[in-house]
């Protein structure tokens, strides 16, 4: 009979020395966080290279997606595109200016609205948005590699199951 004992990696250093530190603290909760920490940094990183690829920052992927993922003609107001991307409506204005210098985007006049602009994504800003997406997910894939499909959807379903209570107490203002 073989014992297989599972891979070690630094999450595991890092809570032995504080049990052994601290033996007061349960610290069982580095075990999960610290883990999702350290791959969220990967993912930064793996999410800058493939924007980098098509020189984009990925503060301009979040916009150009936003309106990508509108769906035909591909264009929102600017306080849409604000709750999409959690940033202020002067942050939002600065963005789409330097977007629509880019060529990536134009601001047109809401028919709905006469006060109103609606922000529409370019044929060139729709071509380097579907690219970078495209690279992204090729990064993306490599990062759940080593996961099986099933466990795969597994996780994101734990996942789902942390992030749904605590999205719905940011909604309420909690």
């Amino acid at each position: 009979m073989s014992f297989h004992r599972p891979p070690v990696d630094d999450v595991d250093e890092i809570v032995s020395a504080w049990r052994r530190e601290r033996p007061d603290l349960d610290v069982s909760p580095l075990e999960v966080l610290s883990r999702v920490s350290r791959l969220a940094r990967r993912l930064d990183l793996a999410r800058g290279s493939a924007f980098a690829e098509h020189l984009l920052e990925g503060w301009a992927f979040d916009v150009l997606s936003a309106l990508r993922r509108a769906g035909e003609p591909y264009e929102l107001s600017p306080g849409a595109l604000v709750q999409q991307t959690l940033v202020t409506s002067g942050t939002m204005t600065n963005r789409v200016d330097r977007l629509e210098r880019r060529g990536f985007v134009v601001r047109r006049p809401d028919p709905g609205d006469r006060r109103g602009v609606l922000v529409r994504l370019t044929a060139a800003g729709r071509d380097v948005v579907d690219s970078a997406m495209a690279d992204l997910i090729e990064q993306e894939k490599s990062l759940l590699s080593q996961l099986p499909t099933a466990d795969q959807a597994s996780l994101a379903a734990l996942l789902r199951a942390m992030l749904v209570p605590l999205e719905a107490r940011e909604a309420r203002g909690a």
